[in-house]
């Protein structure tokens, strides 16, 4: 175990090389990246209350389903305290202020950290969430934590944040454009920028897998076959409201966005499919007999994720959200 642990650790020195090459293609200037201001109605400008007015009128048009899928989201975004002290405790991060990993450590959640900040007042202004009900909900899955079956092994976090960012990708920019359908060119707007950051985001994870492949490809296929025997599961899905116990509230979370086609088991499997070309998972060379085994699992699991997805049957049943007035 401790020989493990010693070669993740110069896997990661080795890849911090080149993170610290490549960091700045995906992350972008403080100075010149949008903010939530840009968006949101000025309360410097005299028609800050009509803006207002029409961001709620706008808002109206949301179906119930979108609503509840633009809380769970918003929510998602705002337990980043949990995200970032979880990367900070990853096998061979360095501590160092200084060092790569801090770097993009700090960088990667300062991007991140607009995501919740921008949805929030969306949500505050539009007239059409119970807000300490949301907030309740967002402490609660701050201080519940999660545990995503990576533990410290940053293969298998590498691996995880490449997947999720991906399907945050997906979501947000689903939201988009369904807000658009419902007439709401703003929320609109806003989920498509968000999206913009998770799909470059999800290209700095998977670049950094793609490094481990090159020097590690054995335990690299493991961690994936790992990961995916394990199911990645999403960062809320301890989410629950007010009297619910954990996890409660996040299978209607998920019903909601399945009904509305904004992220479903169709879209797990396009992800994975998607990883396995990026890492030229199939052409990996230089495997011991588990990497070889681990990759023919890998292989194999689209089609059958597939047929199982095709099986399933929208889920009908609808569910009163304590985060959403009327």
């Amino acid at each position: 175990m401790k020989f493990f642990e010693e070669k993740r650790q110069e896997v990661m020195v080795h890849i911090e090389t080149f993170m610290l090459e490549k960091m700045f293609e995906y992350l972008k200037p403080v100075d010149t990246i949008w903010q939530p201001s840009d968006f949101l109605p000025d309360s410097t400008r005299d028609s800050f209350f009509s803006e207002i007015k029409e961001l709620r009128e706008s808002a109206q048009g949301l179906s119930y389903d979108l609503i509840a899928v633009l809380i769970g989201d918003t929510i998602t975004e705002e337990a980043l305290p949990t995200y970032e002290s979880w990367l900070t405790m990853v096998e061979g991060v360095s501590k160092d202020e200084e060092g790569g990993w801090m770097k993009w450590t700090r960088h990667w959640t300062s991007e991140e950290n607009r995501h919740g900040d921008l949805l929030n007042k969306y949500l505050y202004l539009s007239g059409r969430v119970n807000m300490r009900m949301m907030e309740v909900s967002t402490q609660y899955l701050i201080a519940d934590g999660f545990d995503i079956g990576t533990g410290t092994d940053p293969y298998r976090n590498f691996i995880y944040t490449s997947f999720q960012e991906l399907a945050t990708n997906v979501s947000h920019r689903r939201v988009a454009s369904q807000a658009k359908k419902d007439g709401d060119t703003l929320l609109s707007k806003m989920c498509g920028v968000i999206a913009g950051d998770e799909a470059r985001h999800a290209k700095a994870y998977k670049y950094f897998i793609e490094k481990i492949f090159e020097v590690d490809p054995s335990e690299a296929m493991i961690a994936f076959e790992d990961m995916m025997r394990k199911k990645i599961v999403m960062p809320a899905h301890f989410l629950r409201e007010v009297g619910l116990k954990i996890g409660q509230t996040f299978g209607h979370f998920t019903d909601a966005a399945q009904r509305l086609g904004i992220y479903t088991a169709i879209d797990y499997v396009d992800i994975l499919k998607e990883l396995i070309e990026d890492w030229h998972i199939e052409s990996t060379t230089d495997l011991n007999e588990a990497g070889e085994k681990a990759r023919d699992y890998i292989m194999n699991l689209p089609s059958r994720l597939l047929r199982v997805a095709e099986r399933m049957k929208n889920p009908m049943l609808e569910y009163k959200f304590s985060w959403i007035n009327g």
